[in-house]
C-alpha cells in the first residue's frame, strides 16, 4: 500500500520589527547581504518575512520562465529582466523580490546609478510569482495586488498546484487561465508569449 504525501501550506516566519527596531534601505540591504540563505521581503509595515530557500521543481519552473522572458528581453531591446534574486524597494515602502520582473528601459534609466545597486527605488512593470505546493495562495495573490496597486501594468501568479494562471492590471478584474498551454504578455510585453509546458 502506497502512501500519498500531501505537502502541507508553509507561512513564511514574519518578525515584527517596529517601533523596536527600525532598518534604513541600506541597512536592511546589508542585512539581506548578510543572510544569503533566506529570501526576505519587508512589508510596507516594516515587518520583515523570512522564507527559506525554493524547492528544486519551483526552481527549475522558475528557471524556465526566467529563460524565456530574457530571451524575449534581449530580442525586443525595449526594457531589461531581472531574475528572482532581485529586491526593490516599491513606493508604499515595501521591499519586494518577485519571481521574474521587467521594466521598459527608460524607467531603468531613469534610476540614479547609485541607486540601481541596491533595492532600486520603483515597482517593475511586470512581475511574475511562481506558487510552490506550499506557498499560501491567499498570501501570493496579496502580493500580486500590492505590486499593482503600486505601479506594475501587469502581473502574473502561476499555481502550478492547480494549473492555473491568474492575470493582474490596473483597474480590471482578475483573470483566471485554466491549464493553459500559452500565457500572452501584449501589450505590455508586445509578442512575448509564455510556453506553459515548461513551467508546469
Amino acid at each position: 500500500m502506497t502512501k500519498t504525501i500531501i505537502p502541507l501550506e508553509i507561512s513564511p516566519v514574519v518578525l515584527q520589527m517596529l517601533p523596536a527596531v527600525e532598518m534604513t534601505d541600506k541597512q536592511f540591504f546589508e542585512f539581506c547581504q548578510l543572510n544569503r540563505n533566506y529570501c526576505i521581503e519587508r512589508s510596507a509595515k516594516g515587518e520583515l518575512i523570512i522564507m527559506s530557500p525554493t524547492g528544486s521543481e519551483t526552481g527549475h519552473s522558475n528557471a524556465k520562465l526566467t529563460q524565456q522572458l530574457g530571451n524575449w528581453t534581449d530580442e525586443d531591446g525595449t526594457g531589461i529582466d531581472f531574475d528572482s534574486s532581485t529586491g526593490f524597494k516599491l513606493p508604499n515602502g515595501a521591499n519586494r523580490s518577485p519571481d521574474a520582473a521587467w521594466m521598459k528601459r527608460k524607467k531603468w534609466e531613469s534610476i540614479p546609478p547609485e541607486k540601481r545597486s541596491g533595492f532600486a527605488p520603483v515597482c517593475p512593470d511586470f512581475v511574475v510569482e511562481i506558487r510552490s505546493a506550499t506557498d499560501n495562495l491567499q498570501t501570493l495573490q496579496d502580493k500580486l495586488e500590492e505590486y499593482i496597486q503600486n505601479g506594475a501594468l501587469l502581473g502574473w501568479l502561476i499555481d502550478r498546484k492547480n494549473r492555473k494562471v491568474y492575470i493582474y492590471r490596473p483597474q480590471k478584474n482578475v483573470q483566471c487561465l485554466d491549464n493553459p498551454i500559452t500565457v500572452s504578455g501584449h501589450p505590455i510585453l508586445a509578442n512575448f508569449t509564455l510556453k506553459m509546458q515548461r513551467i508546469w
